[in-house]
């Protein structure tokens, strides 16, 4: 198995009747085992080339031949290459979305009957093999289900696929078996580092899709632990002490968030994957999940619990964080703005910036990640609201909501003005247009950044522990 270097996210998927305005929308945090890891988001252009192309991995040198014919895609990568690194997710020129990877385990009883492939796919590269080549969640459940079977898989892991109509989740267990599940229209998800799909039915092609083996796999090594349906979760993952601090808190929390009337257990291993929320669910209600530090329980590190309590469960949001994105495939409005791509970098402090996917190009502070601090990155000047916010989080924390819930509202309005101006325009001015809107959404955002940091910092130097006071003259 190929040693991660990201991994440990939380994802979140909601079907197309389940939100406020019909849209499908797939979301996740891309954590990484370091505190920094510096990410930016790209544009790649539609291609045709005169012949196809030869890739090879920079992580592991997992090799496949791509088509001649890549579609428009964005992505939110670390690396530099031609081929980048960790792409993390982004949305094509046929509004089909993809976030890969949820890191997901399985258990050493199924492994060892198909180990990981050192040199398979793995979540280095799934977006960038993958995503240019679809033309619906479907067909990338399809696509990327043939590669594993193919050449194998590096390591076990969710992926999640949506389109206008159709929200899929997908799990990577072994080398070379699989299976994805449509999310129900009026039902939402919250995986957060386990294997998480339940009971599947390989014959229901219309909501599963699964290894062309995988009953055959079962069946030969009397994998199957329940009745005669396959539990996939209980076939496949694992349950253990470790899950119960890292990993069900956090599927705990995110539907404690969406059902708040449901009592359960942060450890339990039953928790389900699907659920139907007691209200609509808008991209606020992701961005809070995604955001959280297990607010208003005794769990929250940043407040009042007990020390044990504090350090119980590992949160959703942390300083690992390194991206955070909200996929959004928009219905009744013209294909060429459906897509948008809500990133927010750095984690818990910062706000989501909604980026237009028909565009040309991205904002130069978005498109730089250096590997050392500087202002003028976005990644690096979001990163910095923590350093101070933290230390005096209850003193802090009115200004930094307050901030983010201001931006959220202008970002509202300006994309209503974007949508009538690019739906107003000639077919070949609109990604002009959504090109300018990112544009004028990313600079609100830094311009409201460094006013707040210039604020925060201001305000710390008051509050520091090396002041004594005596007299006025002293």
């Amino acid at each position: 198995m190929q040693e991660k270097t990201h991994g440990a996210c939380t994802t979140v998927l909601v079907g197309k009747k389940a939100t406020l305005d019909g849209s499908t929308m797939i979301a996740r945090n891309g954590d990484s085992y370091e505190v920094i890891v510096p990410k930016r988001l790209t544009v790649h252009p539609h291609e045709i080339l005169d012949q196809e192309e030869r890739y090879d991995s920079p992580g592991n040198h997992f090799q496949i031949t791509l088509p001649k014919e890549r579609f428009r895609y964005t992505t939110i990568p670390d690396g530099e290459d031609r081929f980048e690194t960790y792409p993390d997710a982004g949305i094509n020129e046929k509004n089909v979305a993809m976030s890969a990877t949820e890191s997901v385990y399985g258990n050493p009883r199924v492994l060892g009957y198909d180990p990981l492939i050192k040199n398979g796919i793995a979540e280095d590269c799934m977006v960038s093999v993958v995503l240019p080549y679809i033309n619906s969640a479907r067909d990338g459940v399809a696509r990327l289900g043939k590669i594993v079977e193919t050449y194998g898989a590096a390591e076990s892991n969710g992926i999640l696929f949506a389109d206008k109509d159709e929200v899929w989740y997908m799990e990577i267990a072994t080398g070379h078996q699989w299976a994805a599940q449509r999310i129900p229209d009026d039902s939402y998800a919250v995986v957060a580092n386990q294997m998480a799909i339940q009971e599947i039915d390989p014959d229901d092609k219309g909501n599963f899709m699964t290894s062309s083996g995988l009953t055959d796999f079962i069946e030969k090594h009397h994998l199957n632990t329940g009745s005669d349906r396959i539990n996939f979760r209980n076939t496949f993952g694992t349950q253990t002490v470790f899950d119960h601090h890292y990993n069900t808190p956090r599927v705990w929390y995110g539907q404690k968030y969406l059902n708040p009337e449901v009592e359960q257990d942060p450890m339990s291993d039953n928790l389900p994957f699907l659920r139907k929320a007691n209200r609509k669910i808008g991209v606020e209600d992701i961005a809070y999940i995604l955001s959280s530090h297990y607010q208003e329980t005794p769990f929250d590190p940043l407040g009042t619990g007990s020390e044990a309590d504090k350090t119980a469960f590992r949160a959703i949001s942390l300083n690992r964080t390194q991206d955070s994105h909200i996929l959004q495939i928009r219905p009744d409005v013209p294909d060429d703005i459906a897509g948008i791509q809500w990133v927010q970098l750095a984690g818990t402090f910062s706000p989501y910036v909604p980026f237009y996917t028909n565009i040309t190009s991205v904002p130069e502070a978005y498109a730089a990640a250096p590997q050392k601090l500087c202002l003028t990155s976005a990644y690096w000047l979001y990163k910095t609201i923590p350093v101070i916010v933290e230390p005096h989080y209850n003193a802090f924390l009115k200004q930094v909501q307050d901030y983010k819930d201001h931006l959220h509202s202008q970002f509202l309005g300006n994309l209503a003005k974007a949508d009538a101006d690019a739906q107003k325009a000639d077919k070949e001015q609109i990604s002009g247009i959504l090109t300018e809107a990112g544009n004028q959404n990313a600079e609100l955002a830094l311009s409201q950044t460094r006013k707040l940091l210039q604020k925060l910092t201001t305000d710390a130097m008051s509050m520091s522990k090396l002041t004594f006071n005596m007299d006025k003259n002293l």
